[in-house]
């Protein structure tokens, strides 16, 4: 069952909220959805999980309730992340999974818990521990379904609540990426590569691997923040034609624009995008922003939509030889999943750019099925996760690379799109030093 959410609103520049509740609401209307068009009935139900985005701040004052989007700290009572403020919905419970713990708290990354006490995170923000959660690790049960929950969502009152972890990490176990030689790739709107690890491993420098869906392991993970958003971007800014015909025949304007794709030869007669329409961290940097170069006056949108897939799998090729050079491991197996996994133009730019198949599981909704795989190893239908991805995971269509389409990519991902970021930081920093943005 699917319900779509609007647009985070944004009172001043560089914010983006949304009413906590909101998200519940949409949660009961999506399930209240579920019992009625798909003929499940409710008491079919074993148990619930919850995977949720990443670091979305919910504060709540005393009795439970959600105060303004903003945060205002000296009112609050509880600092959740949104997995853990479903799960209070859901249960009454200030609990989450250590697999959900990916934002600005003071959470100790390498240990999987809480900071020490002496820890500088506790520094950093205006936390007390007593404002924050208490923790489990994915499969372990969290709580039941409250009368209440169970009154606005139609699940059975009494329903085990298994912990899962984040979304991006029940994506990899989804898409059945147990070890560091198969890589999950997230083409959604945040685009990542990501590795499953027993061991503690920075890909960046001081940057560090999030909890994983397993327990006791980590994910290693190179994000590229606004990743398959462009295509939204594009969709609003250039795709109008593809909006108008969508409208006509019923489907969404995304399935169509593969058809631009097609119209342009690998390599986008020259055109090169470098996909940093938000900064970074490091790689990149604070002051990075987009580029595209080589236009020429055979270009059109077609091109340019083109080139845009072509350097978001250029950013994510140059991630997976960091994350294959800092885990000693070279990855065999390329999963890709998310939204832009269902584009077969898509997956086969990808395999052309990483010179290697490109598998795409059975199902794109990867980090459903990962949550899944975490609540049937809590119920006890499986002894753990590793089991349960090989009953619950397999890979669907496989996408080989085309060599001379390959040969192309391979210089001028080495011979142009390695070379930008060097050449244009420079001016990036001007650009940021003139006009103040990125702020």
């Amino acid at each position: 069952s699917k319900v779509d959410l609007e647009a985070y609103f944004s009172e001043q520049t560089g914010w983006a909220e949304q009413h906590p509740g909101y998200y519940w609401d949409k949660l009961c209307e999506a399930c209240q959805a579920l019992w009625r068009d798909s003929g499940i009935a409710p008491a079919r139900v074993s148990g619930l999980s919850v995977t949720t985005q990443r670091t979305t701040m919910v504060n709540l004052d005393q009795h439970g309730e959600p105060l303004r989007p903003a945060i205002v700290w000296e009112k609050t009572e509880k600092f959740l992340l949104l997995s853990g403020y479903l799960i209070h919905k859901l249960s009454g419970a200030y609990q989450d999974s250590v697999g959900a713990q990916v934002g600005y708290i003071p959470f100790d990354y390498k240990k999987l818990d809480w900071a020490a006490g002496f820890d500088w995170k506790w520094k950093a923000l205006p936390i007390r521990r007593s404002m924050l959660p208490a923790l489990v690790k994915p499969c372990t049960q969290l709580g039941a379904v409250t009368q209440q929950a169970a009154d606005a969502t139609g699940i059975p009152v009494g329903t085990p609540i298994i912990a899962s972890a984040a979304d991006k990490a029940c994506e990899v176990i989804g898409a059945g990426a147990t070890d560091p030689s198969v890589a999950c790739m997230s083409y959604g709107t945040t685009a990542t590569i990501n590795t499953n690890n027993a061991r503690y491993v920075e890909v960046e420098a001081l940057i560090p691997p999030y909890p994983s869906a397993i327990p006791d392991h980590h994910c290693s993970e190179v994000m590229v923040y606004r990743g398959f958003w462009m295509v939204s971007w594009f969709k609003e800014e250039f795709g109008w034609p593809e909006q108008e015909e969508a409208r006509k025949l019923g489907v969404t304007p995304e399935s169509l624009f593969d058809r631009l794709v097609e119209s342009v030869p690998p390599g986008s007669m020259g055109l090169t995008l470098q996909p940093y329409w938000s900064p970074g961290v490091k790689e990149p940097g604070p002051e990075a922003k987009g580029a595209i170069i080589g236009f020429g006056d055979v270009h059109t949108r077609a091109h340019m939509y083109r080139a845009l897939i072509e350097g978001l799998c250029y950013t994510l090729r140059a991630g997976k030889e960091r994350t294959e050079q800092r885990n000693k491991v070279p990855i065999r197996h390329l999963r890709v999943s998310g939204g832009g996994s269902t584009s077969d133009a898509i997956m086969q730019i990808t395999a052309d750019i990483f010179g290697m198949p490109a598998e795409r599981p059975h199902t794109y909704e990867t980090s459903g099925l990962g949550a899944a795989i975490n609540c049937a190893v809590g119920l006890g239908l499986y002894p753990d996760v590793h089991t349960a991805m090989q009953a619950m995971t397999r890979v669907g269509d496989v996408f080989a690379p085309e060599p001379e389409h390959q040969r192309t990519y391979e210089r001028l991902y080495q011979e142009v799109f390695r070379q930008m970021y060097g050449r244009l930081q420079p001016l990036y920093k001007s650009i940021r030093e003139i006009t103040g943005y990125p702020p």
